[in-house]
């Protein structure tokens, strides 16, 4: 027969494991909760902020542009992280056309579509908050050297081969220096964009306003490319 001790020793043992139990079922809980709300984040949005398999390699521009690199001497690989010096001298042969370059009419309102008005524009929201690098009027709104990088690229293009390239091309090919210009936060960005079944490889998506802060709350490692 079982005295009345040995009953309560053996009930105070299987207690014990039931709650070592239960605290190890709450603490697998846990963690399967907390990495879900890693893969999806609701935010209010209804996207998703879980981290997609892109890489730098794949949205990174290489090689010669099309028709305008051999004329102006650059190649996208100019603009590396490796290389500062030839980086900035690259970002400043691009600023001194928008510094020299003058659009008028026609070309002025292409320039403004491009650069304002298509999918909101364009920006260099790394650098600084502008709502775009230019003002409605087609005024430099951003002061940084990247920002008038891509407004000298886009009145070169615009004004010396405005038959060769539709308006959302050259709001892309600005897009690709952008990346150059700030790869890190890019590649993070691609990643939510491919998360949300959206495009990262169209310099549009990637670059322009159109889905600009997507990336927000991601961690920014920096990697800007020149000065700004």
């Amino acid at each position: 027969m079982e005295n009345e001790a040995d009953k309560k020793m053996k009930g105070g043992r299987t207690d014990t494991e039931l709650y070592i139990q239960l605290g190890i079922i709450a603490l697998l809980a846990l963690i399967i909760v907390f990495n879900a709300g890693k893969v999806y984040s609701g935010n209010g949005t209804g996207l998703s902020t879980g981290i997609a398999t892109v890489s730098a390699s794949e949205i990174i521009p290489k090689g010669v542009p099309a028709i305008y690199g051999e004329e102006l001497g650059i190649t996208y690989d100019d603009v590396s992280p490796s290389n500062q010096q030839k980086a900035d001298g690259t970002i400043r042969l691009l600023g001194n056309i928008d510094r020299t370059e003058n659009l008028e009419e026609a070309e002025l309102k292409r320039y403004i579509d491009i650069l304002y008005v298509m999918n909101n524009g364009i920006s260099c929201e790394y650098c600084c908050g502008a709502r775009s690098i230019i003002f409605e009027d087609g005024q430099p709104a951003c002061g940084c050297a990247h920002s008038y990088a891509m407004r000298g690229l886009t009145k070169y293009l615009i004004k010396y081969h405005g038959d060769e390239f539709a308006d959302e091309e050259i709001l892309a090919e600005a897009g690709k220096w952008k990346v150059l210009f700030f790869p890190g936060i890019h590649e993070q960005k691609a990643q939510v964009l491919e998360a949300n079944g959206i495009d990262s490889t169209n310099y549009v998506n990637l670059a322009s306003n159109l889905y600009r802060g997507i990336e927000q709350g991601q961690a920014n490692d920096g990697g800007m490319v020149g000065g700004c």
